[in-house]
């Protein structure tokens, strides 16, 4: 069986395979269950837009700048849920116009992407699909950051 740190795996791993890394590193962690319920159902939902965005070649952060490259940082800056549903809606406009949109990459190819599994997770968490400008309950945002900490530690290795 062959190891791959997190740093590989998010540049050219599967989204399976990064999520069987993160649940095994979440079964060996001494956090409270409703953290290690609550973490893997996100990053399936960040991975299922970021893979492909990578597998294009078409990263950029929450400011849309591009990145070569899907990094430790990079998945964090996504793991704001504020950005996160501003990429859903970035992506849901994207595949409108089939070129990507609000960013600043120039590359012209771009073949839509499924937005089923962060579409239901963000639903399950009121944040609207609907009304970009609507805000949701700010108790599901400060529930991200501490899901957001606990993603920081697997993916960093505690450092």
């Amino acid at each position: 069986m062959v190891l791959h740190s997190m740093e590989t795996l998010l540049a050219s791993g599967e989204s399976s395979a990064i999520l069987s890394a993160v649940s095994i590193a979440l079964e060996r962690s001494d956090e409270v269950p409703m953290w290690k319920q609550k973490t893997l159902p996100y990053v399936e939902a960040i991975l299922s837009v970021l893979i492909p965005l990578r597998d294009q070649n078409l990263l950029f952060d929450p400011e849309g700048n591009p990145h070569n490259t899907l990094t430790t940082p990079l998945f964090l800056r996504w793991c704001d849920l504020m950005s996160l549903k501003t990429l859903a809606f970035t992506l849901a406009k994207s595949n409108e116009a089939t070129q990507l949109v609000r960013t600043k990459i120039t590359q012209t190819d771009y073949t839509p992407i499924e937005l089923e599994i962060l579409g239901k997770y963000l639903s399950s968490y009121s944040v609207n699909l609907e009304d970009e400008w609507q805000d949701f309950p700010i108790t599901n945002y400060n529930l991200h950051i501490g899901i957001t900490a606990l993603i920081e530690k697997i993916l960093t290795g505690g450092r």
